[in-house]
């Protein structure tokens, strides 16, 4: 079966990579949970898509990443509101990597992906917490999050 991938998947390859595999593996699995789509004709215009949305919020090279990690410490604590408990201190729900990276936008810094983002475990209560960013494969930056109650 011959299909396009539409992102990253481990031992396969990346957005936009036009893969064979076993029939049963794309049905099964690439298909249903939109890892892949079926290659055709019109699909390849798909994948300039695809390419063009991944280059834009890609890290190009080393100094790229070194130059975010500097944006990212220089930026201090990135402050992010989130609804909770009035004495307890604990969140209704938790903080997801998408919340990150919302709250590292709206403070002035640059976009980053949400699935490099390490969180130690889930952020479920109000306070600093510290979050680490894989940018490339030899740097990673580390900056905190404070949390406040907000509502």
């Amino acid at each position: 079966m011959k299909l396009i991938l539409t992102t990253d998947v481990s031992g396969l390859g990346g957005p936009g990579d036009a893969v064979e595999v076993k029939d049963g593996y794309g049905r099964n699995y690439l298909l249903p949970k939109g890892y892949a789509i079926v290659a055709t004709k019109g699909a390849e215009k798909q994948v300039q898509v695809i390419r063009r949305a991944q280059e834009a919020s890609r890290i190009r090279d080393l100094d790229h990443a070194k130059e975010v990690k500097g944006a990212l410490t220089a930026l201090g604590s990135v402050p992010l509101a989130a609804k909770a408990a009035s004495n307890s201190g604990k969140l209704f729900g938790s903080i997801t990597t998408a919340d990150i990276v919302a709250a590292v936008k709206a403070a002035g810094g640059p976009v980053l992906d949400k699935r490099a983002i390490d969180l130690a475990g889930h952020i479920k209560t109000v306070g600093k917490h510290s979050v680490n960013v894989r940018l490339h494969p030899d740097v990673t930056a580390a900056f905190t999050v404070e949390v406040n109650a907000a509502g």
